[in-house]
């Protein structure tokens, strides 16, 4: 009990310090990045951007944190003798060991709860407030684009007034599901998108049946047969005489969300447990949006696990090399960056792996515990 404790206060300071200076890096990074469209914002306000992006910042930095506490904890007792005194009391490595490897499990079952959970929900929320809020372009990114809303819908408008949140020459589109050529379409002068729903104004929607095109050529030349296959392309028109009369259509994706997908060239990560265990085992889900799924659940789980390995990795480093405080923090990064590149290697042998893509994504983890397992024999 007493070494557990007296281990487990050599291992606290360096994991949180760590993982303190990694997060507070990258959380500059990012207003870095964006400070330039940010004009006259308060600063409670970029504060709380910042904030709600740390849980995603912290799945990615813990890692680095448990391969600093690892090094620099066991670096120091290897280099004051004191793990050779206290394996000539017949203590095992394994057992001093056991602090450091009970911590990455807290941490990794931490980072599980982040990444599926916490990080996602956030995430939303911090582009929303980005992008409504702190630079006031809202859905300006979108303009001359065609977005996917869920639910079928997807999206087109040629442009977005900030100030009003007004989108202008709206088309929204969905498509029937057992037929590719029968869709309806709308039409409206503009319009706002607020939570899950457009609401249109000056608006006309045209149920058409592309298929029926093909018949009109063959009857062009009689009027009467010509109105009746007019008929079967448009199946049903809907345009008000009222031109501020609205229509209210309901989207599978919120405002906040298709902003965290679509305004920044990269997508925030938005997909957590719930969204990601519909795909896999929804009916009607796309093969393509399946595979994806399967692929973020499993990348997911295997960052977060990855924190466990990584004790098992960095230890025998520790033991060889962790003779100074400076070596230390440099073996702990070449680490972290060696397992880093390979798991996004990894990420990239999963997509070309349709079949088994758990192998691609699981593949730093499996490399880093075997070699780890390899030199801690040696060691």
């Amino acid at each position: 009990m007493i070494l557990t404790r007296y281990v487990t206060r050599e291992l606290l300071p360096p994991l949180l310090a760590g993982t303190a200076l990694f997060t507070a890096i990258l959380s500059f990074g990012y207003f870095f990045v964006s400070s330039q469209w940010l004009k006259n914002v308060p600063p409670g306000l970029i504060l709380q951007w910042i904030g709600a992006q740390v849980p995603d910042t912290l799945v990615k930095v813990l890692p680095m944190g448990v391969v600093l506490m690892v090094v620099v904890a066991f670096g120091r007792l290897a280099t004051e003798r004191e793990l050779i005194a206290v394996q000539s009391g017949g203590i095992s490595l394994g057992r001093v060991a056991r602090p450091a490897t009970v911590i990455a499990a807290l941490v990794a079952v931490l980072a599980v709860w982040l990444s599926l959970w916490v990080a996602p929900r956030l995430n939303v929320e911090a582009r929303g407030l980005y992008w409504d809020t702190l630079t006031g372009g809202g859905l300006t990114t979108l303009s001359g684009r065609t977005t996917d809303l869920g639910g079928g819908l997807t999206l087109y408008l040629g442009g977005y007034d900030s100030a009003t949140r007004r989108m202008t020459g709206v088309r929204v589109q969905q498509w029937d599901k057992d037929n590719a050529e029968l869709g309806t379409l709308v039409f409206a002068r503009d319009g706002t998108f607020e939570n899950n729903q457009l609401q249109l104004r000056d608006y006309a929607v045209y149920r058409v049946n592309f298929a029926a095109v093909r018949d009109l050529e063959a009857v062009s030349d009689d009027p009467s047969k010509l109105r009746s296959a007019i008929g079967d392309v448009f199946t049903a028109v809907n345009t008000p005489p009222n031109k501020d009369a609205t229509l209210t259509l309901d989207t599978g994706l919120s405002r906040k969300e298709t902003l965290a997908r679509y305004a920044d060239a990269i997508g925030a990560d938005s997909e957590g447990w719930p969204q990601l265990i519909t795909k896999l085992t929804a009916p009607g889900v796309k093969a393509a949006d399946r595979q994806a799924a399967r692929v973020d659940l499993n990348r997911k789980l295997a960052l977060p696990i990855g924190n466990l390995v990584l004790v098992l990795a960095a230890l025998p480093f520790a033991l060889r090399y962790g003779r100074t405080l400076g070596t230390s923090l440099g073996i702990a990064l070449l680490i972290a960056v060696a397992y880093y590149l390979l798991f996004f290697v990894g990420i990239a042998v999963a997509n070309m792996l349709p079949a088994l893509p758990e192998l691609g994504v699981w593949l730093a983890n499996l490399v880093f515990a075997a070699l780890g397992l390899t030199l801690l024999r040696r060691a």
